[in-house]
């Protein structure tokens, strides 16, 4: 695992949609190769005896508990809308 890779920080920028000057591609490439030395060395590590996980806390109970509550009333919900049409919020149409 010692072969030396770089990542193609132009690409990851299109891919992330974010236009970056020469300086921030310096910066970041440097950065990410170094999260990348990072994860090589755990990789390292010897996890045959430990069972995969989602969390690193055991999660128990996380739901509360399912029953109907009285929701805000419409003129509450609706104080902030910037446009309302018979108790509804309105927004900018998004599918042509």
């Amino acid at each position: 695992m010692s072969e030396e890779r770089s990542i193609d920080i132009e690409k990851v920028a299109d891919l992330a949609r974010i236009a970056l000057t020469n300086d921030e591609k310096s910066k970041l490439s440097g950065q990410l190769n170094s999260i990348l030395e990072y994860i090589n060395k755990l990789n390292e590590l010897d996890t045959d005896d430990v069972e995969p996980m989602a969390h690193p806390h055991s999660v128990f109970n996380v739901w509360r508990e399912d029953k109907a509550e009285t929701g805000l009333p419409i003129q509450e919900a609706l104080k902030n809308a910037p446009k309302q049409r018979q108790n509804m919020i309105v927004v900018p149409k998004v599918v042509e």
